[in-house]
């Protein structure tokens, strides 16, 4: 039943659009956690501490911090995948180009598969920049989130990362999360100009408050 239901191309659909809503509300999520950092170093660094003893002592040390890990992470590669096969799918139900070259779609829809490329190699970058410290500029400190945050947009290329992922992020999430809403039914005559606000508003907020972090450090509000 499941395997006929994840090759369907509906099924597919409903994969992108369930996996995307959990890794949309880790956003909102993670978006209030950041803006804690213009509270001060002390204020962010207990957040970040916090967030690895949540559940104790009934769960161990980090071990709620992993299980959301292991469901992101599943999360994300179920809308790779299911997006990589709908769209090969597409590909073969019209192997030639349309004859009229004018595009219908909005600029968001257009850049959905390079923003979510975009968005894969951001990931990894920056895992590696606060999460290991792989490729941290300056000296990495363990346990000191709010220096190594300083430290990654104090940088003219973290900052240029940073900016253009949050960016990509905007119009994925104005795209998907109407998406979303249409495949899982949401959608009417009467609601969808609602859902349409509340993408855009979604989209909004979530970039202007991940970039709120970078544009404090290069104004010298968070130092």
């Amino acid at each position: 039943m499941a395997r006929s239901v994840w090759d369907s191309t509906v099924g597919k659909k409903a994969v992108m659009a369930v996996s995307g809503l959990i890794m949309l509300l880790y956003l909102v999520v993670h978006m209030i956690g950041n803006l804690k950092i213009f509270f001060g170093a002390g204020e962010f660094n207990h957040y970040a501490h916090w967030l690895r003893t949540v559940g104790e002592p009934f769960m161990h040390y980090e071990w709620t911090l992993w299980v959301v890990r292991v469901v992101l992470v599943l999360a994300v590669v179920a809308h790779a995948v299911s997006a990589y096969q709908l769209s090969r799918r597409d590909i073969k139900a019209r192997p030639t180009k349309y004859v009229h070259k004018k595009a219908r779609a909005s600029y968001a829809t257009r850049t959905m598969r390079w923003g979510g490329i975009i968005l894969a190699l951001f990931i990894v970058w920056h895992l590696l920049d606060l999460t290991t410290g792989t490729v941290h500029s300056g000296g990495f400190e363990s346990g000191k989130p709010y220096q190594n945050v300083v430290d990654t947009f104090s940088t003219w290329y973290g900052n240029t990362v940073y900016i253009v992922a949050m960016l990509a992020v905007g119009l994925h999430v104005r795209h998907g999360f109407w998406s979303a809403a249409q495949t899982l039914g949401a959608g009417s005559r009467t609601r969808d100009r609602a859902l349409k606000t509340t993408a855009n508003a979604l989209a909004l907020l979530l970039t202007a408050g991940f970039l709120a972090v970078p544009v404090g450090v290069m104004t010298g509000v968070v130092s």
